[in-house]
């Protein structure tokens, strides 16, 4: 009857957000009375899980798995979850959470609410409090089917240390065929992915060209946040497709996001409005990102950036 989690990694390492999902369902298990088991297919440092309320991991190491296939990661969640008896699964809302959901959600039979934000507000009737038309509005919702499946929101509940033991426990289920073949992945290295970043560093057409990026990267350095980019900078060859944010890219959910020459376009603005903090950078006052915005600069890019390089490396000398 434990709730179950499922935990992702990435090249053998568990991230960010499964640490944040596994606290999550901790603080669900404890309204319930029961405990957590989280399930990792090929990560290597599952011990850390139960610094976040882990009591047993069900690990499954297969090679073939290494390629993420929503058919085939639902099939296994599904059997992990009637092993355990479970009647609530957390997931995160990374793109792959999001798109085995509705699979592991037919499988179970099970309710499916996504963009989660708090633990439920009670559990009988079971009542869980989410986000709303591209996080524009809140809604309060029912999940009145017998397991209940959770996606929460990225960077909504934070970590939350809460010790346990995280014991082992191989598990070796059916591996049904995925019915697709990935060919190849091409991964970041070396960079804070947008997924897991709790700041996020964005340029818009404003920078002029892709000559002038350094400064958007030398600034993610100094913060230690992840790049990205708007979808006209990406449909012109400047950055790669992979790091265009907004609703037609990549939700963000960030801490902090900080908008430099970018307008704010209605796409854009859906796509990051989740983000706690926004800053925006721009020499137009009148640019619709400011109305959303927490902070405003008026401002040429070009000389406000540099300026707070050079502020915020004195500033991280003195610590």
């Amino acid at each position: 009857m434990s709730v179950l989690v499922y935990t992702e990694s990435e090249q053998g390492t568990l991230k960010k957000a499964a640490f944040e999902v596994a606290s999550y369902a901790k603080a669900v298990a404890d309204q319930l009375g029961t405990s957590v088991t989280a399930i990792a297919i090929n990560a290597n440092d599952t011990a850390e899980l139960g610094k976040y309320g882990v009591d047993k991991v069900l690990q499954v190491n297969q090679p073939e798995l290494d390629k993420f296939t929503a058919k085939t990661y639902a099939a296994i969640i599904k059997q992990a979850a009637e092993k355990e008896g479970t009647k609530v699964v957390v997931l995160s809302s990374s793109a792959d959470s999001k798109y085995l959901a509705p699979l592991l959600a037919v499988g179970l039979s099970a309710g499916y609410a996504s963009n989660v934000i708090e633990v439920p507000t009670n559990t009988n009737p079971f009542t869980v409090k989410r986000t709303a038309f591209t996080n524009k509005a809140f809604e309060s919702i029912q999940i009145n089917t017998d397991v209940k499946i959770l996606g929460v929101s990225n960077n909504a509940f934070g970590l939350v240390e809460n010790s346990a033991s995280a014991s082992a426990e191989d598990f070796s289920p059916e591996i049904p065929s995925a019915g697709v073949t990935v060919e190849s992945v091409d991964r970041a290295t070396d960079k804070v992915t947008i997924a897991d970043a709790e700041i996020v560093v964005s340029g818009g057409r404003g920078l002029k060209g892709p000559e002038n990026w350094g400064m958007i990267e030398e600034l993610a350095e100094v913060l230690g946040a992840a790049t990205a980019c708007s979808k006209p900078v990406s449909d012109l060859g400047w950055r790669p497709h992979g790091e265009h944010v907004g609703q037609t890219g990549k939700p963000v959910a960030s801490n902090l996001y900080i908008a430099i020459g970018i307008s704010g376009a209605i796409q854009h603005l859906a796509g990051v409005s989740a983000s706690k903090t926004k800053v925006v950078i721009n020499t137009d006052p009148e640019a619709p990102f400011f109305k959303a915005a927490d902070y405003g600069v008026v401002g040429d890019a070009f000389e406000v950036v540099p300026a707070l390089i050079e502020k915020l490396k004195a500033f991280k000398a003195q610590q």
